[in-house]
């Protein structure tokens, strides 16, 4: 069966998140990034946070064999609750995704 790709959006809890974190919101935040196996896996193609005007996010491109994978890889994020999650399917595109 073909993956099925997304892009996901991850909304803080607030415009000013990123400069004005608490302790225990950066420490979510620090298991988020450092725990995410997925990458290795080839799961997750591309993730990171943008910046915008009006306060920043984070994606990510994700490459899953169906929905019950796309809803483990979301509900295991420990970012996930703190913030919350835009999903949106994709088309895959890119030459580099199915050529590894």
């Amino acid at each position: 069966m073909a993956k099925q790709y997304f892009f996901l959006k991850l909304n803080p809890p607030r415009a000013s998140f990123t400069l004005d974190m608490s302790n225990e919101e950066k420490i979510i935040m620090q298991h988020h990034v450092a725990g995410q196996p997925y990458v290795d896996e080839g799961i997750v193609l591309v993730l990171g946070p943008a910046f915008a005007p009006r306060g920043g996010f984070g994606i990510a491109r994700i490459g899953v064999e169906d929905e019950i994978q796309l809803k483990t890889v979301v509900t295991n994020d420990p970012a996930n609750g703190l913030n919350t999650y835009e999903i949106y399917p994709m088309r895959a595109s890119s030459k580099f995704i199915d050529n590894k």
